[in-house]
């Protein structure tokens, strides 16, 4: 199975593609240049087959295959700790943002478990691996920025201490997230958090950069990045 799907997407791959996606994504490794509405079609078909055998003995050679096999998790239908299984197997997978953040919007089984998957997240969120922590708060701000869960992301977010870029990224668009969700609660967590001076700076940025955010919030937010700027903390 793993030749013929490796054949699979070198026939759907394009050089053209391959070239831009790559510049997107500069610590990527090989990429034959398939795009995601064809490695989607691939991974839901994989999922209705024997997608057990395949994940067990998928290659992570490309780009595109690592993609791959994540997708097919997010489609497979199975008992939620049977998924988990899978999740855990494959976060350490994980070595660019790309693969982390498509792998997190396709756990849809999330919103069905969201208590056991909050559980399940907690040692990523406090992981030492710039990946695994961003996968723990992608996952935050895919599916837990509501009025249920957002004191406990927001408290998760403020105790993450990690000096990876990809990280500090994360948990900027996760704050900005749950400010164009929940203003009020997250302009209250703005005036004393413990975020890092260029998270802090990036969150600000975000939010003022954001569709979802009114105009007098998107005002109150430049003041408050002029503050941070006079004082030298963004």
């Amino acid at each position: 199975m793993e030749q013929q799907i490796r054949t699979k997407l070198q026939e759907l791959a394009e050089e053209s593609y391959r070239a831009f996606a790559s510049a997107l994504i500069p610590e990527v490794g090989p990429m034959m240049g398939v795009r995601l509405p064809h490695l989607r079609a691939l991974a839901k078909q994989i999922a209705r087959g024997d997608w057990a055998a395949y994940l067990a003995s998928a290659d992570g050679e490309w780009f595109e295959e690592v993609m791959l096999q994540g997708m097919v998790i997010g489609y497979i239908r199975a008992d939620v700790e049977e998924v988990l299984q899978q999740v855990a197997a494959f976060v350490p997978r994980i070595d660019n943002w790309s693969v982390c953040d498509s792998f997190c919007s396709g756990l849809k089984i999330t919103a069905a478990h969201r208590p056991r998957i909050w559980q399940f997240l907690q040692p990523y969120l406090r992981g030492a691996q710039e990946y695994e922590l961003r996968f723990g708060v992608v996952m935050l701000l895919n599916y837990y920025v509501d009025e249920e869960y957002i004191e406990q992301v927001l408290t998760q977010l403020d105790q993450i201490r990690h000096d990876g870029y990809y990280v500090k990224m994360a948990v900027a668009w996760a704050v900005s997230v749950c400010f164009a969700r929940l203003p009020e609660r997250t302009m209250a967590y703005l005036q004393h958090c413990s975020l890092d001076q260029a998270t802090y700076s990036k969150a600000l940025q975000k939010i003022v950069e954001s569709r979802r955010v009114s105009t007098n919030d998107k005002e109150a937010i430049r003041a408050m990045r002029s503050a941070a700027r006079s004082l030298g903390n963004a």
